[in-house]
């Protein structure tokens, strides 16, 4: 799949995004996987999955630093999702977790 023939859906606010992602639980929690994942993330991106899905939880923030190390500079091309753990969300809990996320 190329990223000029991916299958995309139409949110309510109109943005297009890819209907097919990249999910990263597991991802960096093994040191020795590191540049591995991060050249997986980035193929993905290269093959039109521009939807990334992490969480605080994964890896207690272990997967949102590697997204953040594989996506350097591609911020523009990807649909980042994030997800909040229940005892984080509340008003302050999840903005502090946004900004946690956004570290």
């Amino acid at each position: 799949m190329s990223a000029e023939s991916a299958r995309t859906v139409v949110l309510p606010s109109g943005e297009e995004i890819a209907a097919l992602g990249q999910g990263t639980w597991y991802l960096g929690e093994d040191p020795a996987r590191r540049e591995q994942e991060i050249a997986a993330l980035r193929l993905g991106v290269d093959l039109g999955m521009t939807v990334v899905d992490t969480a605080e939880m994964y890896g207690d923030g272990a997967a949102e630093e590697l997204v953040g190390e594989a996506l350097r500079g591609r911020w523009e091309e990807v649909f980042l999702v994030s997800k909040v753990l229940p005892g984080h969300a509340d008003r302050k809990g999840t903005v502090a977790a946004c900004e946690g996320s956004l570290r």
